[in-house]
């Protein structure tokens, strides 16, 4: 990858980016209200994205899976079993059920080359 290349990535990420996180922050707000007055199916649908946006950005994971799932890839690494303790409290073997259901999805996108720089 050239000099250039990384360049033009990284500025197309940073204007993405910019305009993202405001309408990311306003998304929050829909979700707390929607979760408090609206429909059940929108609210679950933008946690789970958000759900995705944490697990890629804060644990360094897969866009396309759920902090449950890399979680329970983890397992053997100390955030990841405080992460499926703390679930398997509230649904027992969540992360387990989250895994078996995304690792597929996970497989075809790795096999496929779908996780690839797509600007050049």
């Amino acid at each position: 990858m050239t000099f250039f290349s990384t360049l033009k990535e990284r500025g197309a990420g940073f204007l993405l980016m910019c305009a993202i996180v405001p309408l990311a922050v306003l998304g929050y707000f829909l979700i707390c209200i929607h979760g408090l007055f609206g429909r059940t199916a929108r609210v679950r649908s933008a946690v789970r994205a958000l759900d995705h946006f944490v697990n890629a950005s804060v644990f360094n994971g897969y866009a396309w899976e759920s902090l449950s799932s890399h979680a329970w890839r983890e397992r053997s690494r100390p955030w990841a079993i405080l992460v499926v303790r703390f679930l398997d409290f509230f649904q027992k073997d969540h992360c387990c059920r989250a895994n078996k259901r995304e690792q597929p999805v996970v497989d075809m996108i790795l096999e496929r080359g779908l996780h690839q720089q797509t600007i050049k």
